[in-house]
C-alpha cells in the first residue's frame, strides 16, 4: 500500500488495484478510516482535529489524489503529495 504524504502523525495510503469509488486511508495512532475523494465521505474514525488536518489536506490536493488514483489503478507508481504544512 503506498503512502502519499504524511503529516502532524497522520499517513495518508492508497491500495494498488483498489475498489470505486476513488478514495484513500487514513492512518493515525490507533485510529483508521477511509476517504472518498470527490466528497470526503469517512468511513470509520479519526480524532476531531485529524479529521479537520485530513480535509483541509484533501481540499488543497484533490486533483494530485485523482491522478494518483489512475496512476495506481493503471500499473504505475503514485507521487507523493505534498504533507499540509
Amino acid at each position: 500500500m503506498p503512502e502519499i504524504s504524511r503529516f502532524y502523525g497522520i499517513v495518508i495510503t492508497m491500495f494498488i488495484n483498489e475498489h470505486s469509488p476513488p478514495h484513500f486511508h487514513i492512518r493515525y495512532d490507533n485510529y483508521r478510516a477511509i476517504i472518498e475523494i470527490e466528497n470526503g465521505k469517512i468511513t470509520g474514525q479519526l480524532p476531531p482535529r485529524a479529521m479537520r488536518l485530513v480535509l483541509e489536506w484533501l481540499n488543497l490536493h484533490k486533483a494530485e489524489l485523482f491522478e494518483n488514483w489512475e496512476l495506481l489503478r493503471n500499473g504505475k507508481q503514485s507521487k507523493r503529495i505534498k504533507p499540509l504544512e
